[in-house]
């Protein structure tokens, strides 16, 4: 297929999950890829899962101030970028007396500043058109015990997704939010590192979505490839909610 041919797409958190399944459905699509992460380690293993032909940038998310970076490291291979999907996130939940405020500030380092640096450090490479997806969370519309933190930078991905629309519509940049549910990926490790918690957590989070099940990385990347694509041309700050009925039913 080749709903993306001839677009240069950029993937945050690429190196796995959402992010790693969206890469290589963009590449089957017919987009020249690059990809990030902080993870020497993980990016050499997603190129080599990809191929040579995508593009692998070290960034750390959280570092707004070297954000500069990946624009530097696109202008040496690419005319300019008409995609940017933005994944990479820290998930970390817990509860409100658990937080201090270095935790907090990592969080939204890596979820909503990083994020916001990046995009301004991306301007005079985005073409006209271009399109931006922010990935938010359904844990943005609910009250998900021992997410606030997480949820609340979500929603400012969400508010994001309209402001910016707003301010850069002119240019023909649009940005829209692609929500996912509860999504079966390997952050579940990340969460609780013993297996039958894991499980115990899955069945868990299982209850609380109408569809019986959770999404899969594929399910997000299709939708992903929608917004990236020019069928979704005249969606501008929009959310695109795939969350298995949990923020509607």
């Amino acid at each position: 297929m080749s709903r993306l041919q001839g677009k240069y797409a950029l993937i945050t958190g690429g190196t796995g999950g959402i992010g790693l399944e969206t890469a290589r459905q963009f590449l089957n699509e017919g987009a020249t890829v690059a990809i990030t992460g902080r993870s020497a380690h993980g990016l050499a293993a997603a190129k080599k899962e990809l191929g040579d032909a995508v593009l692998a940038i070290h960034s750390n998310a959280a570092d707004a101030a070297r954000q500069d970076a990946v624009p530097t490291a696109l202008r040496e291979h690419w005319p300019r970028l008409d995609v940017l999907f933005v994944n990479a996130a820290d998930m970390t939940h817990r509860p409100l007396a658990d937080w201090d405020e270095a935790s907090f500030d990592a969080l939204i380092a890596t979820n909503l500043k990083g994020p916001f640096f990046l995009i301004r450090a991306l301007l005079p490479l985005l073409a006209n058109p271009a399109s931006i997806v922010l990935c938010s969370s359904v844990a943005a519309h609910i009250g998900l015990p021992q997410s606030s933190v997480y949820a609340a930078s979500k929603a400012g991905l969400l508010s994001l997704a309209r402001t910016l629309s707003g301010e850069l519509k002119s240019r023909g940049i649009r940005v829209n939010a692609l929500t996912p549910g509860p999504t079966e990926t390997s952050a579940f490790a990340k969460l609780d590192k013993d297996a039958q918690a894991q499980e115990a957590l899955r069945t868990q989070i299982k209850k609380m979505v109408p569809a019986g099940r959770m999404g899969t990385p594929l399910e997000l990347a299709k939708a992903a490839v929608f917004l990236a694509s020019d069928e979704s041309r005249f969606m501008l700050g929009s959310e695109l909610l795939v969350d298995g009925g949990v923020s509607t039913l």
